[in-house]
C-alpha cells in the first residue's frame, strides 16, 4: 500500500529548489488545483455554448470574472489557513446548525449531480476517441479516480492533481490550431459588447455560475487547513501570527495564478468555438461531447482529438475535487475525522462519503435523467447555496472572534462584496428567466 501519511515532511514553502520550475510548483497548490478543476466537462459545455452562440462578444466576460472569482477564492483560502479549519467547521463553530445543515445538504446534492454529469462527459469523450461502451468507461473512470483519491499518499495525490492541470492547455492548443482573428478577439475582450437580449444574459449568468461555485470554496479552504495540519512546522495563523506574511503572500500568488489559468482556458474555449462553430453557423451546443463532435468537420481531426482529450483530462481532475469537497463539508459539519492525508481506517466516514458520492454519480448515468436538465438543476442549487454562503463568508471574515487580527483588508473586502453582489444578481436573473 502507498501510505506514507504518517511521515510529515516539511511543507513546500520551506523547501528551496534550485530548479525554478520546481520552486514555482512548491508555491502553487490548493489555488492551482481549485482553479483548474473549475474547467470541468460541464464548464467546458457552458463555455462552448457561449462561444458557439455569441462568438467573440463573450470574451470580455472571462476578463471581468477573474478578479471576482480570485477574490472569493482567496477569502476561502484565508479562512482555512487562518483558522486551521474548513468552511463547514467554522460555520458549525460560530453560527447556527440550522444554517449549516441546509447549505451542506444542498452542496452535496449539487456536487453529486455534477459528478454524474462529469463522469458521463468523460465516458463520452473516451468513446469519441476509441469507441466502445460509454457505461463501462463511466464505471472504470470513476473507480480510477476514487482509488487514487483514497489509496495514494497525500503528497503523491496532490502531485498527480497538479500535473493534471496541464490537460487544460489542450484548449489553448486548439485555439492556436484554428484560424482566429486575434485583433477582433482583443477588442471584444477589452471593450464589452453586451447584447440586451434574454439568451445573452442567460449565458452570462451560466458562465458566472460555472466560474463561482460553492464546491470550490469548500475545497480550497479545507485543503489549506489540511496542508497546515500535516506540516509539523506550520500552525493556524490565528495562533502563530508571525507566519502570516509569507503564507498570505503564497495564498495570493497561488489563488490568482490558479484562477487566472481557469479563466484563461475558458477564454480559449470561447475563442475556439467562436472561430469554428459560430463562424460556420453552429450555434447550439449542449454538451462538451457535442462541441468536440462539431469541431471535427470544421477544424479537422487533430483539433477534435485535442479537444476530446482535454475533456478526459479535466474530468480526471474535477471528479476527485467534487467528491472531496463533499466529503470535507459533510465530515466537518458532522465533526468526523476528515482529511485526504489520513489513512482510510482513521477517517472511514470521510472516505465513505467520497465513495457514496461517486457511486451516485455513476448511477445518474444509468437512469433516465436528461443531463442538460440535471445541469440546470445543479446551477439552480448552486445559486441557492452560493449567495447566502458568500454573504456569511464575508461577514465571518470581518469578525475578530473568527479571524483574529487577520480580518480582510479593505480592498479584498470590497472586491469580495462586489463578487457577492454579482452572484446575487446572476441568481436573480436566473430565477426571473426560469419563472418566465
Amino acid at each position: 500500500m502507498l501510505f506514507d501519511r504518517g511521515h510529515h515532511r516539511r511543507r513546500r514553502r520551506h523547501v528551496r529548489h534550485r530548479n525554478p520550475w520546481r520552486r514555482i510548483l512548491t508555491v502553487l497548490g490548493p489555488g492551482l488545483i481549485t482553479g483548474a478543476s473549475d474547467d470541468d466537462p460541464s464548464g467546458i459545455a457552458t463555455y462552448s455554448q457561449a462561444g458557439a452562440q455569441f462568438g467573440y462578444s463573450m470574451c470580455w466576460v472571462m476578463l471581468f470574472t477573474w478578479p471576482l472569482m480570485a477574490a472569493i477564492q482567496e477569502i476561502s483560502a484565508r479562512i482555512g489557513r487562518v483558522t486551521g479549519k474548513g468552511i463547514a467547521a467554522n460555520l458549525r463553530e460560530h453560527y447556527s446548525i440550522w444554517l449549516l445543515r441546509p447549505i451542506v445538504t444542498l452542496l452535496l446534492v449539487a456536487n453529486f449531480i455534477n459528478l454524474g454529469a462529469d463522469l458521463g462527459a468523460m465516458g463520452d469523450g473516451l468513446r469519441l476517441l476509441i469507441g466502445g461502451p460509454r457505461g463501462l468507461y463511466v464505471v472504470l473512470l470513476a473507480a480510477a479516480c476514487t482509488t487514487l483519491e483514497i489509496f495514494s499518499s497525500y503528497e503523491r495525490y496532490v502531485k498527480v492533481l497538479k500535473w493534471l492541470t496541464l490537460s487544460l492547455f489542450a484548449y489553448v492548443a486548439v485555439a492556436l490550431i484554428v484560424q482566429v482573428p486575434w485583433g477582433e478577439v482583443g477588442y471584444n475582450t477589452i471593450v464589452p459588447h453586451i447584447l440586451w437580449q434574454t439568451d445573452y444574459i442567460v449565458v452570462i449568468v451560466a458562465v458566472l455560475g460555472t466560474t463561482i461555485s460553492p464546491y470550490l470554496f469548500f475545497w480550497q479552504a479545507s485543503e489549506e487547513a489540511e496542508d497546515e495540519r500535516i506540516d509539523p512546522t506550520a500552525h493556524p495563523l490565528i495562533e502563530r501570527p508571525r507566519e502570516a506574511a509569507s503564507e498570505i503572500r503564497r495564498i495570493e500568488i497561488d489563488t490568482y495564478v490558479g484562477m487566472g489559468l481557469s479563466n484563461l482556458v475558458a477564454f480559449f474555449i470561447i475563442v475556439t468555438t467562436a472561430a469554428t462553430l459560430h463562424a460556420h453557423g453552429v450555434t447550439d451546443v449542449q454538451t462538451s461531447e457535442q462541441a468536440a463532435e462539431a469541431l471535427r468537420p470544421i477544424a479537422g481531426e487533430f483539433a477534435f482529438l485535442v479537444f476530446a482529450l482535454g475533456i478526459l483530462g479535466t474530468g480526471l481532475l474535477a471528479v476527485p475535487v467534487l467528491a472531496g469537497s463533499s466529503a470535507y463539508a459533510l465530515a466537518e459539519a458532522m465533526q468526523w475525522q476528515a482529511g485526504l492525508s489520513r489513512a482510510p481506517q482513521d477517517a472511514r466516514r470521510f472516505y465513505a462519503t467520497i465513495v457514496a458520492g461517486t457511486v451516485i454519480g455513476i448511477g445518474i448515468n444509468f437512469v433516465n435523467i436528461d443531463p442538460i436538465k440535471a445541469l440546470f438543476w445543479t446551477a439552480v442549487i448552486n445559486g441557492i447555496v452560493a449567495v447566502p454562503l458568500m454573504i456569511v463568508m464575508m461577514i465571518m471574515t470581518m469578525q475578530p472572534k473568527v479571524m483574529g487580527r487577520f480580518t480582510l483588508p479593505r480592498p479584498l473586502w470590497a472586491v469580495g462584496w462586489v463578487s457577492t453582489a454579482a452572484m446575487a444578481f446572476a441568481v436573480a436573473i436566473m430565477f426571473a428567466t426560469w419563472g418566465g
